[in-house]
């Protein structure tokens, strides 16, 4: 399709094109929308219509109303996931409300179907206290097998997670969160792995207080970190600060085991890893007070906090989030294989059994092929998401939340 012409974004240089007309190739790819909703049974004639609908559904809904585990064998509920945002953070947008997050939510709902066969379906919702966003997920709920949270501010993300998954007996995944956590884990375990150093030996700093470097955090305690340091704005996430939201104060017990103050830059002297998830800009004289051999995870797109340039000069293995380097740390990496496993055995939500094991297996994908320029495999390396498939579907029958 070509081109479209459309009027520059504010202080676009026109000069070079044709009668100052401004040429973009994505409006032409979004216009209409980027899915559409398809039949997968037949309607071409009578007998067609009488069992698609009416009188042979009537026989299907009577058959649900007697026994309701029913309408997960013959409607698509078990099959399909809404992705719900308010539109309050997305991507590197900020707050752009629900009409402009719908792009987005577009693009998340086809990478569900691409890369996992997964059918999604977006929602955005013009509301933004908790409650409402709580009570009218919880209203739309009976037609869902999952929720996928997305682009929603923190901290009101964390809680708004909590309280659906209290109400609701489907999983619930901020994606923002969580994904992020799984496929930072998977790379993670295989740089050690080329280092000869196991996870416990390490020391950890994230910054970034979010909900991404939340849930790294989270994950990284859980699968047996030596020690993590998560660092805000205002510096060191430490419980001897007084200005912690809720969030933070939890975040301030699970990590920082050594006490640390100070600067995001007084915690890297010496530490092993870097994990940034907050944009800004880390002055190499930090960087180099890294430990020997030290991984650099800078993820903030489309400007890492540490320019991998920068990064190769000091660190063993280093990632980014951006898809022109290499080790790109990317959530589709992790979604769609984690909503298919839960989504098979038809989960009840998603545990930390789940998220470890989609790492574990996220990080074999390319076990036999490590490098420091493969620590996770590409978004479309195909044995990605039926790795994490069954390895999310095994840990949910293990955990006791499989429901078949």
């Amino acid at each position: 399709m070509a081109a479209e012409i459309v009027n520059p974004p504010s202080g676009t240089d026109t000069s070079d094109s044709p009668d100052g007309d401004y040429f973009d190739p994505a409006f032409a790819l979004h216009r209409g929308g980027k899915m559409a909703v398809q039949a997968t049974v037949p309607v071409n004639d009578r007998d067609d219509l009488s069992l698609a609908y009416t009188p042979g559904v009537a026989k299907v809904c009577t058959a649900i109303a007697e026994q309701p585990e029913l309408v997960h064998d013959y409607t698509w509920k078990s099959q399909v996931v809404a992705v719900v945002t308010d539109g309050s953070a997305v991507l590197g947008l900020g707050d752009i409300g629900p009409e402009a997050s719908l792009p987005v939510m577009e693009g998340k709902a086809i990478l569900f179907k691409q890369f996992g066969g997964v059918d999604a379906v977006p929602v955005a919702l013009d509301c933004r206290e908790v409650d409402e966003i709580v009570e009218t997920v919880v209203r739309l709920a009976p037609s869902f097998g999952g929720v996928n949270l997305e682009d929603i501010s923190a901290p009101r993300c964390f809680e708004i997670e909590r309280k659906l998954q209290e109400r609701l007996d489907i999983p619930i995944f901020h994606d923002d969160q969580h994904g992020t956590a799984v496929v930072t884990l998977a790379a993670l375990r295989n740089a050690t792995k080329l280092s000869g150093r196991s996870l416990g030996e390490l020391r950890a700093v994230i910054s970034g207080a979010g909900a991404a470097g939340a849930a790294i955090a989270k994950i990284l305690v859980e699968a047996g970190i030596g020690d993590v340091v998560v660092a805000d704005r205002k510096g060191i996430v430490s419980a001897d600060r007084e200005d912690l939201t809720d969030a933070k104060r939890e975040l301030a017990e699970l990590t920082n085991r050594a006490g640390r103050t100070g600067s995001l830059e007084s915690a890297l002297a010496g530490a092993d890893v870097f994990i940034g998830v907050s944009g800004g800009t880390v002055p190499e004289r930090a960087v180099a007070t890294m430990a020997e051999g030290a991984f650099i995870f800078a993820m903030a797109n489309p400007n890492p906090e540490i320019h991998p340039d920068v990064a190769h000069k000091y660190a063993a293995v280093v990632a980014t989030g951006r898809s022109d380097y290499p080790n790109q740390i990317n959530n589709v990496l992790a979604f769609p294989g984690i909503f298919a496993g839960a989504l098979q055995v038809r989960a009840s939500r998603i545990t930390e059994g789940m998220k470890l094991a989609a790492a574990e297996a996220l990080a074999d994908v390319v076990a036999a092929e490590l490098s420091p320029e493969c620590v996770i495999p590409s978004p479309f390396d195909e044995r990605v998401a039926p790795a994490i498939t069954r390895a999310v579907a095994a840990a949910a029958r293990a955990e006791g939340v499989a429901r078949r």
